[in-house]
């Protein structure tokens, strides 16, 4: 069997986010990066259904060079080989673009299983999963809380609107974009990541994979404007003093208001 798993690298949850000159996206220079928290669920579920049978893990990613060291991290928690696709004919893709540079790594690899992130932490947008299954014309789940994968299929209990739940069976190949708490993810190991620089990585470019034309900021149909900080609504106010001083302004505010 072999599986396909979409990786992205996106700022730390601890970093501190500026927003950039141009008001286009955040300062990248000087903080960390790390593999996005969504997908660290994809990987270990495709690292299990490895561990219970024989199974290859392919990882992929997209983006600059830091991005190798999210691809080391994967190599080392037991995936077997990795497609790093850089350049700058694929910077400034939108969604649609992701999905069609993801879409041709998948009929390249032509794996039996494609799992993916439900969204990502930075994007929030949800969109690229579902857009790389129609491309490739497979079917697809998202928001997937369990899998049981058999020889021809694949059963899927996802989380539906309301706390309701769905099952589904997908037949092979199809596309999975899972939910956070599908398991729990392991670590790399320290013999992992020794191992891990021992394992491939090609690089492609949108002219490797046949895209080249179709992603990058030129062919983007939806671009950001702008990025700014929340505007502080009238009448906030911000208390000052002690911490003492600060609990009995803030309960007098409170009763002020006939909250208490």
């Amino acid at each position: 069997m072999k599986i396909v798993v979409f990786l992205k690298q996106v700022p730390h949850s601890d970093a501190r986010l500026d927003v950039n000159g141009d008001e286009t996206w955040i300062k990248e220079d000087g903080i960390k990066f790390e593999i996005n928290s969504y997908d660290t669920y994809a990987l270990e579920e495709a690292l299990r259904i490895k561990d219970a049978g024989e199974a290859e893990v392919i990882v992929v990613s997209i983006g600059p060079a830091r991005v190798t060291q999210a691809l080391r991290t994967a190599l080392g928690m037991g995936a077997d080989r990795a497609v790093h696709i850089k350049g700058s004919e694929v910077d400034g893709s939108d969604s649609l673009g992701i999905a069609k540079t993801l879409a041709a790594v998948v009929k390249a690899e032509s794996p039996d299983l494609v799992f993916a992130g439900l969204m990502s932490d930075d994007g929030n947008f949800s969109t690229v999963p579902p857009m790389v299954a129609e491309l490739c014309d497979m079917p697809s789940a998202t928001s997937c809380l369990k899998i049981e994968a058999s020889n021809g299929s694949v059963t899927v209990e996802r989380e539906l609107e309301g706390g309701a739940r769905e099952v589904v069976e997908l037949p092979k190949p199809c596309l999975l974009a899972v939910q956070t708490g599908l398991n729990q993810v392991r670590y790399a190991s320290l013999k992992g990541i020794m191992a891990a620089k021992k394992k491939p990585m090609d690089e492609k470019t949108a002219a490797d994979l046949g895209v080249s034309g179709q992603v990058g900021a030129g062919a983007a149909k939806m671009t950001i404007e702008k990025i700014y900080l929340p505007p502080r609504g009238e009448g906030a106010e911000i208390l000052s003093g002690s911490t003492d001083e600060m609990v009995s302004a803030l309960v007098g505010k409170i009763k002020e208001q006939g909250l208490l």
